[in-house]
């Protein structure tokens, strides 16, 4: 403001009429209004370019994750074929090195499947999920309580917080009167 008082008195000084000075003092108050009006429209753009970025890296990372899901549930079945291989060999033939590779390449997808982040679904002692697993059977049988899982037909997996495949479990049923 003291800026201003001066730059009056100057204008003043060097014979301006007053009518002149306030002329000068509304333009330069517009010059001032476009100015600030520039700088706010310049800061909502950059506010805006910023939550575009971040919204194109969210949904880049979201591609990704659904693009890994995809392709890890389709080897899934080459895991299960894997544990069906092991679970048939003979007992005379485990000694032999080829049935120690094929555990091994079992175990080798198995820990790449673990890094990102797959995990199996417990079913072992626990009752019956819809959101976890899927009844392939029920079965009337003593000793267990209604809803309770009796075995697992299929192993399932999560993807961190999302089920990529169900447990398939046998489920106990309470036997009728």
């Amino acid at each position: 403001m003291a800026e201003e008082g001066t730059v009056q008195e100057t204008l003043q000084e060097t014979s301006l009429g007053t009518s002149e000075v306030e002329r000068l003092q509304k333009e330069l108050e517009a010059a001032r209004a476009q100015a600030a009006e520039y700088q706010e429209k310049w800061q909502r753009t950059l506010a805006e370019f910023s939550n575009y970025r971040k919204r194109q890296e969210a949904e880049f990372l979201e591609r990704v994750r659904l693009s890994n899901a995809a392709l890890i549930a389709k080897l899934l079945p080459v895991l299960d074929d894997l544990e069906r291989a092991i679970q048939t060999v003979p007992q005379g033939l485990q000694m032999l090195t080829w049935v120690d590779g094929i555990y091994l390449i079992k175990r080798k997808l198995e820990v790449i499947l673990e890094s990102e982040g797959l995990r199996p679904i417990e079913t072992q002692g626990k009752s019956f999920d819809p959101l976890y697993h899927e009844a392939a059977l029920y079965e009337e049988v003593d000793g267990y309580e209604e809803g309770a899982i009796l075995g697992e037909i299929q192993r399932g997996y999560m993807l961190g917080e999302r089920v990529i495949r169900p447990a398939l479990v046998r489920v106990a049923r309470a036997k009728k009167k």
